[in-house]
């Protein structure tokens, strides 16, 4: 798949699935704009050492201000985006009665609200070219769900949901609208969630072993570079016909 002329915006992408997405992107010749917090420069390098200088907006996504910001500057630097992956989120783990308000908040805004903020303000510009790509990168947590992680949960179902719905919309047309579904993957979010195991006494290959085999049959963490080649494949002509699917690369993990 060659995405020259094409210009993909990926959101989260400073590290972890986003900057794995990027640089599978980068590789096949788009003109990427990356986005995140922290240290970007490293992310930058990385995807200029594949292609073309990226573009970078370190919009914070719970602030809609700063997202018609960073909407605005792809439409400025480079004439508007033609692939969106809407890849950002945090975790946050607590029952429910102990959840913190603002957790919740934060969750919401950025693993569901940002979704439709991106969407709804690279659409006029897709329907104008008559092409565009909306990728989702939901989770398996989009489709089960798991205790202690009601704000994810519910926000990953909601980018399922959202998904399913833009990709009606937009059926008649040379737009497509997918979630991605990832399981595991050894991204910081989860590195987090080793972390505690090992806290309460786990050696750092057991808690990794133990993560795996409570949920990914496989026993193997998915990897950024496969989720980025199943994020080019749904940019091609041969997933022309791929609209609103939930596609789950999970190790097994929904199968169960």
């Amino acid at each position: 798949m060659n995405l020259n002329g094409k210009t993909a915006l990926v959101t989260g992408s400073t590290s972890g699935i986003g900057l794995g997405i990027a640089k599978v992107l980068a590789q096949a010749g788009a003109q990427l704009v990356l986005n995140g917090f922290g240290d970007s420069l490293s992310a930058r390098a990385e995807v200029a050492a594949l292609g073309k200088i990226p573009g970078y907006h370190d919009a914070d996504l719970r602030d809609v201000g700063q997202i018609e910001a960073m909407m605005r500057y792809t439409e400025s630097e480079f004439g508007g985006v033609d692939i969106v992956i809407n890849n950002a989120g945090i975790q946050h783990v607590a029952p429910v009665e102990q959840f913190a308000v603002e957790k919740w908040n934060d969750i919401l805004a950025i693993n569901l609200s940002s979704v439709f903020h991106t969407s709804r303000l690279a659409l006029p510009g897709m329907r104008e070219r008559n092409w565009g790509r909306i990728i989702n990168i939901a989770s398996v947590h989009g489709l089960v769900a798991s205790k202690e992680k009601s704000a994810y949960v519910a926000a990953k179902h909601g980018v399922i949901g959202f998904s399913k719905t833009l990709a009606l919309e937009t059926a008649r047309t040379g737009i497509t609208c997918n979630a991605i579904c990832p399981g595991w993957v050894l991204t910081p979010l989860v590195q987090q969630q080793i972390d505690k195991r090992i806290a309460e006494g786990a050696d750092p290959e057991q808690a990794r072993a133990q993560l795996l085999a409570e949920k990914q049959p496989s026993g193997e963490f998915v990897t950024p570079q496969q989720l980025g080649e199943m994020a080019l494949f749904l940019c091609s002509d041969a997933a022309a016909q791929v609209r609103g699917a939930a596609w789950n690369m999970d190790g097994g993990w929904v199968a169960q």
